[in-house]
């Protein structure tokens, strides 16, 4: 049983090496084209971002490849004998957060490469080491408080319940629930700073949109979001009482408001399609599916590994090997989601204007530095969003032949 994991996992690997270096040749040679969409300096940018980024990504393909091994080959079984505890369930607490504890700093160095090297070059990230500390202490605090409370009610139904993966299964899926309710609490209080909108006229705007469609909110919110990062972007968080609209601090003083209500119309178009249900229904089938597989392991599997088939292991392979089984399910929930971004943005346009959205997308492609183009099973397999391409297309925008000098007018681009 555990060749088989093996050689699921070893597919995985082999498929996401193999997309990464299709992905960095088409965009190589995609970045002497004509430029599309962006101007023709953030064009040749924007790719090169792209490329680095990706070549990060398969470095850290292959680092994650020998730490896999080093966990199923001894990794388990030597932190099971460190962790001599006869509660079962404090035995599982204290042995997942140390196996979490040490896979975060054994991909520290990455996470760190990429904020304070890569996307401070390419003048994304305004993250201080200060800001990052404190970040990660209270990332920190809220993982061990409340992320071992949840691995110790796992353990015990686990421990006490037959049929436990159908009750784990309902508690992990309340769970998540929950944190998707909290979220944007807990985002005001410990991380970001919400505000209400100081520009009124704007706000008012927003509240006239939202009525329109019926979303109910529990107001409209601009976050310094620019303390860490120069992106644009907007979000509805939370669920229930708890819904507010969010609007980074850059969105705001990028697009103008007739850009940022097509923005919000398209997220209202997922509400008004239902997407945000669906959503939650995908993800509680996939969960379901991944709770009976492991709910349901042969002890072989367990033998192979040098583990008892107690709580602490089932939740270190759930943790393990549900990445692979996430990653061939991808292209399926992506081809829905990116069914569903169509239809949004049909919606925003209708709701707002099309003019207003397609120059939002532009806008934001050039500020994010998106490149526009990428290798066909690249798409395949990771994109949740439609090609900004093919974005433009439904939209009746010719990214080929519109003129440069109204682009540059439109984003205020200087040369």
């Amino acid at each position: 049983m555990l060749e088989i994991f093996v050689m699921g996992y070893c597919l995985y690997f082999a498929l996401n090496i193999y997309t990464s270096f299709m992905q960095v040749g088409y965009v190589k040679n995609a970045r002497n084209l004509e430029p599309i969409i962006l101007d023709s300096s953030k064009y040749y940018e924007a790719a090169n971002y792209s490329i680095e980024k990706e070549k990060l990504s398969i470095v850290s393909s292959f680092y994650d490849f020998i730490i896999f091994f080093m966990w199923i080959g001894f990794g388990l079984s030597f932190l099971d004998s460190l962790v001599t505890v006869e509660s079962s369930w404090l035995k599982a607490v204290i042995f997942i957060d140390l196996f979490i504890i040490i896979n975060w700093l054994l991909t520290l160095p990455f996470d760190l490469y990429k904020t304070f090297k890569l996307d401070k070059k390419y003048g994304f990230s305004n993250m201080t080491s200060s800001l990052f500390i404190k970040d990660t202490l209270k990332t920190g605090f809220l993982f061990l408080l409340f992320g071992s409370i949840v691995i110790a009610g796992i353990s015990l139904i686990i421990e006490n319940l037959p049929s436990w993966w159908i009750w784990g299964f309902a508690f992990i899926f309340a769970v998540i629930i929950i944190i998707n309710m909290v979220y944007p609490l807990v985002r005001d209080k410990m991380f970001d700073k919400f505000e209400p909108l100081k520009d009124k006229d704007l706000e008012g705007k927003i509240e006239k949109l939202l009525d329109e469609v019926g979303f109910k909110s529990s107001g409209v919110f601009s976050v310094d979001a620019s303390k860490r990062d120069n992106r644009l972007n907007a979000y509805f968080g939370g669920l229930g009482s708890t819904k507010r609209v969010v609007l980074f601090d850059t969105l705001v003083e990028k697009l103008t408001h007739g850009e940022l209500l097509a923005v919000l119309g398209h997220e209202l178009g997922h509400f008004k399609n239902g997407d945000i249900l669906k959503n939650i229904g995908i993800m509680g089938v996939v969960m379901f599916v991944f709770f009976g597989i492991f709910g349901n392991l042969p002890e072989e599997l367990f033998l192979g590994l040098s583990l008892n088939q107690e709580p602490a292991a089932i939740i270190a392979i759930f943790m393990i090997f549900s990445p692979i089984l996430s990653f061939f399910l991808m292209p399926l929930i992506s081809l829905i989601s990116r069914h569903n971004e169509y239809a949004a943005d049909e919606f925003g346009s209708n709701l707002q204007s099309k003019n207003d959205l397609v120059n939002a997308l532009l806008k934001l492609a050039n500020e994010n530095k998106s490149f526009p183009l990428s290798h066909p099973i690249y798409i395949f397999f990771y994109y949740s969003h439609p090609p900004l391409v093919e974005r433009f297309k439904e939209l009746g925008y010719d990214v080929h032949n519109s003129s440069k000098d109204a682009l540059k007018e439109e984003l205020n681009i200087d040369e």
